[in-house]
This record gives C-alpha cells, sequence and structure tokens, in this order.
C-alpha cells in the first residue's frame, strides 16, 4: 500500500499542472436564476423530444425562445418562469408548430430513425432525451447535444434518410466532456 501511494504521488508531481487546471472552453456556471428556469423547463409535464425550449436571462428579464406543438405548452412555460423569484418580466418567443398530419407522422419516423438505430438509441434512455426533432412543412432542424461528432453525423444521416423530409438541419452540439 505505501508502494502504491508513493508511486501515486510521482507520477501526481510529474505531470503538468495544466492537466488539473479547467478547460478554457468549459461552460460558465450557471446562476440561481438560470438554474431555476432551467428546472422549470425541464420539468414541463408535456414536454417531449419534438419541443425544444431555451431562455436566456438578463438581470430580471427571461426571454423565451424555441418551438413547441402544442399552444398550452407555450402559455406554461411562461407561466412557471414568471412565477419565479428574481423574474420580474417574461418575453415568451417561443414558435408554435403548424398542426399537421404529414408532420406529426415525420417527426414519429425521424424519431425512430435516430433513437431506434443501434448506435444511437443510448441516447433514448432517460426522462428527457438530448436529441430534439423539430419539424416544420416538411423541413427537420435536430437540436440538443450529443457525446461526438461521429454521433452528430450519424443523427444527421439516419434523420436525412427519412421518406417525405424536404431537409434537414443538423444543430446538434457535441458535449465537451
Amino acid at each position: 500500500m505505501k508502494l502504491t501511494n508513493q508511486i501515486l504521488a510521482v507520477v501526481l508531481a510529474t505531470m503538468p499542472v495544466a492537466m488539473f487546471a479547467a478547460p478554457n472552453n468549459q461552460a460558465p456556471a450557471l446562476t440561481k436564476t438560470e438554474k431555476q428556469v432551467r428546472h422549470e423547463l425541464l420539468m414541463l409535464p408535456f414536454l417531449s423530444i419534438y419541443d425544444n425550449v431555451s431562455f436566456q436571462v438578463d438581470g430580471d428579464k427571461v426571454t423565451l425562445s424555441g418551438h413547441v406543438i402544442r399552444p398550452t405548452l407555450k402559455t406554461d412555460a411562461e407561466r412557471v418562469v414568471r412565477r419565479l423569484e428574481g423574474v420580474s418580466s417574461v418575453e415568451n418567443n417561443i414558435e408554435l408548430l403548424p398542426l399537421s398530419p404529414f408532420d406529426n407522422a415525420l417527426r414519429l419516423r425521424v424519431a425512430q430513425a435516430i433513437y431506434g438505430y443501434g448506435p444511437l438509441n443510448r441516447y433514448a434512455l432517460g426522462a428527457q432525451p438530448p436529441i430534439r426533432i423539430i419539424v416544420k412543412n416538411g423541413n427537420v432542424t435536430l437540436e440538443g447535444v450529443v457525446g461526438n461528432a461521429m454521433d452528430r453525423n450519424l443523427a444527421f444521416i439516419r434523420a436525412n434518410g427519412v421518406s417525405g423530409v424536404f431537409s434537414v438541419t443538423n444543430s446538434l452540439g457535441v458535449s465537451s466532456s
């Protein structure tokens, strides 16, 4: 045991100090208000993989943006954010996607193509899967964050291969960790 600790001490002493420093591209810590807004939005009961709601906090003003398929989700998002302590005004720029049986069918087929594909099905686990599928008039936008560039490209290829899709915009980010 003593020899293991000595070896560990030598290894740690010879490592560059930069290995222990936080990376420069690390996301800044969220403020209390940002954490509360994020939590409330994620807890919305009808938020699905077909919705993408984002926000920006500027002092005591919160601006909501994104796309939703249910009108109640747009109003619920504004309502839960407005009641938070420290929020004096909410600007709701969330776009309500048009009702369309064609778009609804595309949403299901794109979700099956992405989440049903072996290398990507791990993203289907959890309460809020990270890949968001936004369909507007046959055009698909992929939002969210995946683990690596290969998964980002695979999701794009799978969505682009769905019959009936007019175009695919890949706005997926890649996690830095």
